[in-house]
């Protein structure tokens, strides 16, 4: 591995890089704040999947174009005098000692579970009027529902057992039911959105990141899905001409890969 003045070494090119393609290159002059938004959160994304597919080499790449993109957003800062790549750090850097009292300071802690207490207490104390500040709003539904759940679990808004929120899942479940069976559009939505609340708040008392499990099913299902098709194309059909019977066949061996 580097030491660390190889590290430091290897930020300091990376920021000349970053200078020299500001004032040389005409794509990466015009970039502003706003331009650059949506390409982070595709490059986030992208490495999401590279970590589902536990690709290292891949994960290395994608860190890699995710710190470019906080160099440039520090690099656009710094032009308008607002903030440089040493203001980002020193923020981050101030906030972790701030947040972590039981390292940087005299308070003992027991566990995780209060560490992630002392550090939703603090966050308020700093000024924020609801625990639920911090997440934000352009989150996926699915993961925005995961970080609510994890920041009420950490001031103890919590259920005490699986088995409490299984019953819970079981009774949104119900209550879906019954809306179905009164064939009410509007309360099915609602209480559809309340069974995959429940499904997610049960999925963090398994220990289980319901994004990534559910991308791993997509995954899973693309995969069976395609050796489907191309069975059918070496038959010379189309699954449209196949009936489910002989379509599951296929499924059926692609579930044995």
């Amino acid at each position: 591995m580097n030491t660390r003045q190889q590290q430091l070494d290897a930020i300091d090119r990376l920021l000349t890089i970053m200078d020299e393609l500001r004032v040389g290159c005409p794509w990466d002059k015009k970039q502003t704040m706003q331009s650059l938004r949506h390409l982070t959160i595709e490059e986030t994304y992208e490495l999401g999947d590279a970590i589902l597919d536990n690709d290292l080499d891949e994960i290395k790449k994608e860190l890699g174009d995710l710190l470019l993109h906080i160099v440039f957003y520090a690099k656009i800062g710094s032009e308008t005098k607002d903030f440089d790549i040493a203001d980002v750090a020193h923020s981050i850097s101030d906030k972790l000692v701030d947040r972590h009292p039981h390292i940087y300071g005299d308070i003992d802690v027991a566990d995780a579970k209060e560490v992630e207490r002392n550090w939703e207490k603090l966050k308020l104390k700093e000024g924020k009027k609801s625990v639920l500040e911090g997440v934000p709003r352009s989150l996926p539904a699915m993961v925005k529902a995961s970080r609510i759940q994890d920041k009420v679990a950490g001031v103890g808004f919590d259920w005490e057992e699986p088995q409490q929120v299984f019953e819970k899942l079981q009774e949104e479940l119900g209550e879906l039911q019954d809306e179905v069976n009164a064939n009410n559009q509007e309360k099915i939505e609602a209480e559809f959105g309340d069974v995959l609340f429940s499904m997610i708040n049960y999925a963090r008392f398994l220990k289980v990141d319901p994004e990534s499990a559910l991308e791993r099913t997509n995954k899973k299902f693309i995969k069976r899905f395609q050796y489907l098709e191309s069975k059918a194309s070496t038959l010379g059909k189309s699954l449209s001409d196949m009936t489910l019977a002989e379509m599951d066949v296929f499924w059926e061996e692609a579930k044995k890969l």
